[in-house]
């Protein structure tokens, strides 16, 4: 079983430092990604689906035409854990995802997911 461990205070201030647009608000890790349209926020729901169930840790989604928004709290404890810091990072990490200038993957051409 994971660390049930609730992080402290300081220990969250470390984490968010690493998670840029991450905030703690009401006792949940959450962030809004901004997407380029429907198709894109339904790509990316099914992407994060994807890397919950591989880590066996779901977190609360809600979405709209071009956004999702991501809660995550380790359940079991009702609290933030270092499960969700480390799942925050595998979702940001996908998310926005684009090749580099001077890849052979030209990227999307339009504002991606931020």
């Amino acid at each position: 079983m994971a660390d049930d461990h609730i992080l402290t205070a300081d220990e969250l201030a470390a984490a968010l430092s690493k998670l840029p647009d991450w905030e703690v608000r009401d006792g949940w890790l959450r962030r809004t990604f901004a997407t380029p349209g429907w198709p894109h926020t339904l790509l990316l729901v099914n992407a994060i689906g994807y890397l919950a169930e591989a880590a066996w840790h779901h977190p609360d989604l809600s979405l709209g035409y071009a956004q999702v928004t991501v809660k995550l709290q380790t359940h079991r404890v009702h609290g933030i854990t270092n499960s969700d810091i480390e799942l925050a990072e595998r979702i940001n990490e996908i998310a926005i995802w684009k090749p580099a200038l001077d890849a052979a993957l030209p990227g999307f051409p339009k504002k991606w997911v931020h």
